[in-house]
């Protein structure tokens, strides 16, 4: 399966997979070279430590190169007043009584404590091209549902300032 990212996602992604490969293994490697020549590398714990990061960022690099090499680029499309891709939306819980402003997002934005709900989670699929007013049934993966109401879309662009994990 194929990883849908925007082409800013895509952007963002090799960005960070530039620095990793040509700033940050380099000082890693010099990190690990250094602290080798400390003695004995069983009772090293630098030399353990800077190992780890050094592999810490191997397996970010592969992970970024497998999600740049699958994803699938996708756009919104969706009308001025309609839910769409970053858009925020204020959102009435009726069950609860409270209002909640969320923005839907690519899975590789996703941060419900930040308030960015993917757009494949139940509530993000039930939000996208929905209209204000509009009185939504979610169904989550555990089979409940809830209502909710929404009250403002305000529209969003893509800037590429979201943070990927």
């Amino acid at each position: 399966m194929n990883d849908e990212l925007t082409a800013q996602d895509i952007a963002m992604m090799q960005k960070e997979l530039d620095h990793r490969k040509l700033e940050l293994m380099p000082e890693l490697i010099e990190e690990v070279k250094r602290t080798r020549a400390f003695g004995d590398l069983s009772e090293n714990f630098e030399y353990k430590a800077a190992k780890q990061a050094q592999n810490r960022n191997r397996s970010r690099i592969r992970y970024l190169e497998r999600m740049i090499k699958s994803a699938r680029v996708i756009e919104d499309r969706a009308a001025a007043d309609e839910v769409g891709l970053f858009d925020k939306v204020e959102l009435y819980f009726e069950e609860d009584d409270e209002t909640e402003t969320i923005q839907v997002v690519t899975t590789v934005r996703c941060d419900p404590l930040q308030g960015r709900i993917s757009r494949e989670a139940p509530l993000g699929k039930a939000l996208l091209g929905r209209k204000q007013g509009d009185r939504v049934s979610v169904m989550t993966e555990d089979g409940d549902t809830y209502t909710v109401v929404i009250r403002s879309i305000c529209k969003q662009a893509d800037d590429g300032t979201g943070s990927i994990l």
